[in-house]
């Protein structure tokens, strides 16, 4: 019983849980409904749930059915009507069709009676009307007929006039004709036609222009060149009138020229002749040469035609490309002068021309146009400039430019154009200059140096003796007391570079006239010019002398005893420098000259090759000896190269008599040292494996010549026995005195006892073996 009780209790919880699934599946979406069929198969019941799902589906069948057959009687009732309908319509419509038929057929008359009427009414309007605009027509025709005759005869003012007078009066009167759509059509071709033949004047003008540019350029150069003479004339001498009149005289030449090339035709070229000037007038500036009128008639005329804007456009947009032209350097331009003064006249011939244009039009051109084109040619020009002029090595070459550059500045500068950038790249082109003028002048020195003979010079006469005085500040009272023949202590080479610097500082004055530069920036270029020729091409003149492989001796002491009195001559440098450029030198910032360091290089160079010769000299008479260390017995006398070598240092000693103390004993100190050490050197050497006393006997003898030498003060200037301890050392090597030899040594004994290194050893009867 509680079995029964169970199951009926499990199928009232079946049958609620497929009345949920049920429910579910009539409210849920179908996309959705899976979940819910998936909990039917989960189950167990799902045969019993389908019987349910069946029972439902047919209680709702039996709904529809019962909701189709409410409505349906309606429905019937519906299309009985619509059927009925349609009849009536199809009735109506045959009537309204036959009374169609019948009107067409009864007014067929009426229509061709009022169209006759149309025909007649229409025929007589036109004919009216037609008369009324021939009347209006016959003068636009006329007028047209007149503009082809004035365009025909190229009188294009009237025409212009006669073209604007027609379309704005009479063209509208009779503007819906088709003749009158052609003239109008044909307006803009005419308004094109009479622009194409100003436009032609225009750019013929534009043509003679850019080919005559640089005659007019050099018209404004050679006016600005002589206004500048004039104007030094004036400066020098202010009192003088007739300044006018003077002008006229200076401009004559250039005038003459003009005439001579001018062109005879201002048509065809733009460019006026001038051969009928009044004597009494100004001589015509450069813009005065040039016939504008083309410019000035095309301009008039796109302005009458609304183009103005049009024609400033096109002037501008060609004066521009013929400026770029105009700027553009010729490949070859740094060879000759020539190609910088053409290229210089062309672009002051351009400003010119606008410049003109600027104060004679009202608004063809503007300031800012001009100012954008002078600063695109500033610095194109600056460019080139500095390309060319880095080519040219002819320092002559280089200061005519610099003419020229301020010739040109100056003229453009007339017109009020600002040149401050020409004359700060003139500054740089100085540096240039300057580098010529080093490489000129490294040459000149080099061809004194050269042919110097590195001997004083000698004096016969007064007249000679004056002449170098006059060429170099020298003063030396004891010389001047000397009688004739006498010598000078310096060589050739001494005036010949001074004369040669202060001929470079010439140069270089001439590089600062007309640069608007103070006199204290003038000193300030000057001096450092000088000091690179003094410390870098002279010095290295000198230096390349020095360092030569077959220089002797002489000529190197002359060459210290140059390069003295050159130092000394830098005061008189300074003082020069200062006389031509009135700054003097206690000035704030004034720049010294550096002459003194490069000559006691020089000089010190000198010395320091001069005690390398001496050692040279020395080692190759050392290698003429030739030491018996066998020997027996020693010779009578010093070694034949010794006396040779002494003999060399005594001449060369003696010739050292002009150079300062301090040199002489300096190399004379060095020599013996250097001896010293190489005749040490030469019996300590490790072949020498045995000596005999005899050999040591007469390397006394050389040690002795040597200090003989030493007493005898082949230098003055040494006190007591100074040049004497050079050969200490050797003196205790030969006596067999205590030394430092490079090896040990190990010595037979015998009876006589030497100390060597601070070893005991004997020499018996002869000879001793030294291992």
């Amino acid at each position: 019983m509680e079995r029964g009780k169970m199951a009926e209790m499990e199928s009232l919880e079946t049958a609620a849980e497929h009345e949920r699934i049920l429910r579910e599946i009539e409210s849920t979406d179908t996309a959705c409904i899976g979940p819910t069929l998936r909990s039917v198969y989960d189950g167990e019941e799902h045969g019993r749930f389908m019987e349910k799902l069946e029972a439902r589906i047919r209680n709702h069948d039996r709904e529809i059915e019962k909701m189709c057959n409410f409505h349906y009687q309606g429905f019937v009732d519906s299309i009985t009507e619509l059927l009925k309908v349609r009849g009536e319509a199809q009735k109506l419509k045959n009537q309204v069709t036959d009374t169609n038929r019948k009107l067409q057929n009864e007014g067929k008359e009426l229509i061709v009676a009022m169209e006759e009427l149309k025909q007649c009414r229409l025929q007589q309007r036109n004919i009216s009307a037609t008369v009324d605009k021939l009347t209006l027509c016959l003068p636009v025709l006329e007028m047209y007929s007149k503009l082809r005759e004035q365009m025909k005869s190229k009188r294009h003012y009237p025409a212009l006039k006669t073209l604007e007078h027609l379309e704005h009066t009479y063209l509208p009167q009779v503007s819906h004709y088709r003749f009158c759509k052609i003239m109008v059509d044909n307006i803009p071709k005419l308004r094109e036609e009479i622009k194409e033949v100003s436009m032609s004047d225009l750019k013929d003008f534009l043509e003679s222009i850019r080919k005559h540019s640089d005659k007019i350029g050099e018209t404004a150069m050679k006016q600005a060149q002589q206004q500048r003479n004039l104007d030094n004339i004036v400066s020098q001498h202010p009192r003088i009138s007739g300044g006018k009149k003077s002008k006229k005289e200076a401009c004559a030449s250039s005038e003459l020229e003009v005439k001579n090339t001018s062109p005879m035709s201002e048509q065809d070229s733009g460019i006026l002749d001038v051969e009928d000037e009044d004597e009494d007038e100004e001589v015509p500036g450069a813009q005065d040469l040039v016939d504008f009128s083309p410019v000035y008639r095309c301009l008039h005329i796109y302005s009458v035609l609304g183009a103005r804007e049009t024609f400033e456009n096109y002037y501008r947009k060609q004066r521009r490309k013929q400026a770029r032209l105009v700027l553009q350097p010729p490949s070859n331009m740094h060879e000759t002068l020539d190609g910088y003064r053409k290229y210089f006249n062309q672009i002051v011939g351009f400003f010119v021309v606008e410049d003109h244009i600027l104060h004679t039009t009202q608004g063809l051109v503007n300031r800012a146009y001009i100012d954008e084109l002078w600063e695109m040619a500033l610095s194109k020009t600056i460019a080139a400039l500095r390309t060319h002029s880095s080519y040219c090595s002819d320092p002559s070459l280089v200061l005519d430019l610099k003419n020229l550059i301020v010739l040109f500045a100056d003229t453009l500068q007339g017109y009020g154009f600002p040149v401050n950038q020409l004359f700060d790249m003139l500054l740089e082109i100085q540096d240039q200059y300057s580098e010529t003028l080093l490489k000129k002048w490294s040459g000149v020195f080099r061809n004194i140096l050269d042919s110097d003979n590195y001997s004083p010079i000698p004096v016969t006469n007064e007249e000679v003796y004056k002449k170098i005085v006059g060429q170099f500040p020298f003063q030396d009272a004891e010389l001047e007391k000397q009688p004739f023949p006498k010598k000078f202590p310096f060589s050739e080479f001494v005036p010949k570079v001074y004369n040669q610097i202060k001929e470079f500082i010439y140069a270089c004055l001439k590089f600062s006239e007309d640069l608007h530069l103070s006199s204290t920036e003038v000193d300030d270029m000057i001096r450092k010019s000088t000091n690179l020729l003094l410390t870098r091409t002279l010095s290295n003149c000198l230096q390349n002398v020095i360092k030569r492989k077959n220089v002797g001796l002489t000529e190197l002491v002359q060459i210290i005893i140059n390069t003295t009195h050159l130092e000394k001559s830098c005061k008189f440098l300074e003082e020069f420098i200062t006389n031509i450029t009135n700054v003097l030198p206690e000035t704030v910032h004034t720049t010294k000259l550096y002459g003194t360091t490069t000559f006691k290089d020089a000089r010190h160079a000198a010395e320091e090759e001069i005690y390398t010769n001496l050692n040279q000299k020395i080692d190759q008479f050392l290698q003429l000896a030739d030491y018996d260390w066998m020997a027996m017995e020693p010779g009578s006398k010093a070694s034949d190269y010794l006396v040779d070598l002494i003999g060399f240092l005594r001449s060369t000693f003696a010739v050292f008599t002009h150079l300062p103390g301090k040199v002489a004993q300096t190399a004379c100190m060095s020599a013996c040292k250097h001896l010293s050490t190489s005749l040490m050197q030469l019996l300590l050497e490790a072949e020498v494996r045995q000596l005999t006393l005899g050999a040591l006997q007469q390397f006394n003898l050389d040690v002795e010549e040597c200090e003989q030498f030493a007493r005898s003060g082949p230098v003055p200037g040494f006190q007591g026995d100074t040049l004497q301890l050079a050969f200490i050392d050797l003196r205790q090597e030969s006596r067999g005195g205590s030394v430092q030899p490079c090896r040990p040594r190990k010595v037979r004994p015998c009876c006589v006892c030497w100390s060597w290194d601070g070893h005991r050893a004997s020499i018996s009867g002869e000879e001793a073996n030294v291992v």
